[in-house]
């Protein structure tokens, strides 16, 4: 890429017609309600998508999305709007309470636990899950673990799969699963940590737009759909709570976000403690 058409795209200007483009653009693919007073976000992570496509303004860009028939770029500018933000033991909480529900589930009678991480980026979330629970699971006969773990992004995707992570990603992870559920690797010039293949193997990694078909059928016995569902509007997060309920067996615990209560919200959840919902 030339230097005049960086410093050209840099100073592109988003209109605010353009911005209500996008908007409907990013609601009817993946259900993600983009408020007003995003503009300068949208803009500010849109410019590279500009850069990469070697076209000046706004306008040009949106011409290039909605002519193109393969609807590539369409994807790639809702993954460049997709927030990834993620960490191992997230609301640490939440894995305590998991835990002691699988391990009352399997003492009851040893079979697979199938648990679904919705939204789960670069797979710290589903991860996270395969290591406070395989202790739980492991010693019960008959017991298993499945996990799926889904996501809207490509790019994130790529990096649950490969499953490799940096020392600072490793930050919030307790001292005794460090030695156990992780491998160094190396990678120049710098080392990395791999999530230990026995734990790997237990994670099924899939693409899914959460505004569309839902192929998957449960039961799960939890499911977690954390920090998602505030990038939906009402009717789209009243549709997602249903659909969940559904695929949740009886007694199943659904994992919100903990800003993401369902108080305002008709649902049939039994409410057990903040962010968590029982069938």
């Amino acid at each position: 890429m030339s230097g005049s058409l960086a410093l050209t795209t840099l100073g592109a200007e988003l209109t605010r017609a353009q911005f209500d483009r996008i908007r409907e653009l990013m609601y009817a693919v993946s259900g993600v309600h983009l408020r007003p007073g995003k503009e300068a976000l949208v803009r500010s992570r849109l410019v590279r998508r500009l850069q990469a496509v070697s076209v000046t303004t706004f306008g040009e860009y949106l011409g290039l999305v909605e002519g193109e028939a393969s609807r590539l770029e369409l994807r790639r500018m809702v993954e460049a709007l997709t927030t990834n933000k993620t960490s191992f033991f997230r609301e640490s909480d939440h894995f305590h309470v998991l835990r002691e529900h699988v391990r009352g589930v399997v003492n009851g009678g040893g079979r697979r636990i199938r648990l679904w991480s919705a939204g789960c980026s670069s797979g710290e979330e589903p991860y996270t899950m395969a290591m406070v629970l395989e202790e739980t699971v492991r010693p019960v006969p008959g017991a298993g673990l499945r996990i799926l773990a889904t996501d809207i992004s490509s790019r994130a995707l790529r990096r649950a799969r490969a499953a490799c992570y940096t020392a600072r990603a490793l930050a919030d992870v307790p001292l005794p699963y460090r030695g156990t559920a992780f491998e160094r690797y190396a990678t120049s010039p710098r080392h990395g940590w791999r999530v230990r293949r026995e734990l790997r193997a237990m994670v099924r990694v899939a693409q899914l737009n959460l505004a569309g078909a839902w192929p998957m059928r449960g039961p799960f016995d939890a499911i977690m759909c954390r920090n998602v569902m505030i990038y939906f509007d009402e009717p789209m997060r009243r549709q997602m709570i249903d659909r969940c309920w559904d695929l949740l067996a009886p007694g199943g615990l659904l994992f919100v976000g903990h800003s993401e209560s369902l108080g305002a919200i008709e649902h049939r959840f039994t409410y057990r403690r903040p962010a968590v919902y029982a069938k």
